[in-house]
């Protein structure tokens, strides 16, 4: 039933942004490493390059239990599947009983299905080819972002290689490597976001946003989002960098703004937590100098 298809995959990506990842906001090369499928080597399209291309996986090659199976391996036990959809076509005479979307000129249906697959580094049993290239940017750390997140107060550990994220039940936050950004200025701007978004842990400044589970399109996501975003911001401009990124950050927040019917309210309340957020990276008690005296909301 196409009705399955969508909440399958809708609950895939509500699940992708409870983890802090947001599957189609990058500022760093990926097009060089799109998905494919490891037997047909045909890249993956649509709604596909997200749910695999935000997989924490090394290997850009994908393949299905059956194709594991013909190809002489086999998949580690406890390894979990992500689903995949597809659309076939079908004369309309042949779509009775089936879950199909409006024709077409021609009498053809389409049918949503979806399948399960999983990532060559899953597989024993079957090497892996080497992945492609990836763009490599020079790199130059600056060194007033680098004393920010050195100086973080029980900064969580920072993992870099997939793609940027916070994980709230580890505690651990994940980067790309520094050479696949655009500019050094986009890493630590991503670097702060995922920095904010883990201030609201519980051994932190707490946060409902990162302590309770929010879904995509809730009050409490959004409004977590607009608290990493912005103190993201902040950081930047503490570090001398927000010239470079802010444009990006404002078309960011414009677009959380929006979806929320522009919620005034909202956006004082998330700035007053980005501005705890930052102030917690940056080592800042209450009535320090350019600190807030502001309480969260």
């Amino acid at each position: 039933m196409s009705t399955k298809v969508y909440e399958v995959i809708n609950s895939k990506i509500m699940e992708l942004l409870k983890q802090g990842t947001v599957p189609w906001r990058k500022s760093w090369h990926a097009a060089s490493n799109y998905p494919k499928n490891l037997i047909s080597k045909k890249e993956y399209r649509g709604i596909n390059i997200f749910l695999l291309g935000c997989q924490q996986y090394s290997s850009s090659y994908w393949l299905t239990f059956k194709q594991a199976t013909e190809k002489g391996g086999h998949v580690r036990k406890g390894e979990k599947s992500t689903p995949v959809i597809f659309w076939k076509w079908i004369d309309r005479k042949d779509a009775d009983g089936a879950d199909g979307e409006e024709s077409i000129g021609n009498g053809k249906v389409p049918i949503l299905r979806y399948y399960n697959v999983f990532n060559i580094c899953q597989v024993e049993g079957i090497e892996a080819p080497p992945s492609p290239e990836t763009t490599m940017n020079p790199f130059t750390p600056i060194e007033r972002a680098e004393q920010i997140i050195a100086g973080m107060p029980m900064r969580p550990e920072i993992r870099h290689g997939g793609n940027a994220c916070y994980s709230p039940m580890l505690d651990y936050i994940k980067l790309p490597e520094p050479s696949a950004f655009q500019s050094p200025e986009e890493y630590y701007s991503t670097a702060f976001h995922e920095l904010a978004h883990s201030t609201g842990h519980a051994s932190r400044v707490g946060r409902k946003g990162i302590l309770e589970p929010s879904y995509f399109g809730s009050h409490e996501y959004s409004k977590e989002e607009l608290v990493a975003e912005m103190g993201a911001a902040f950081l930047c401009g503490h570090a001398g960098i927000e010239q470079e990124v802010l444009e990006n950050s404002a078309a960011y927040i414009s677009g959380w703004l929006k979806a929320l019917k522009n919620d005034k309210k909202l956006l004082v309340m998330a700035a007053a937590q980005a501005q705890h957020a930052s102030d917690y990276i940056l080592g800042r008690q209450e009535g320090e100098e350019g600190s807030t005296d502001d309480t969260a909301a």
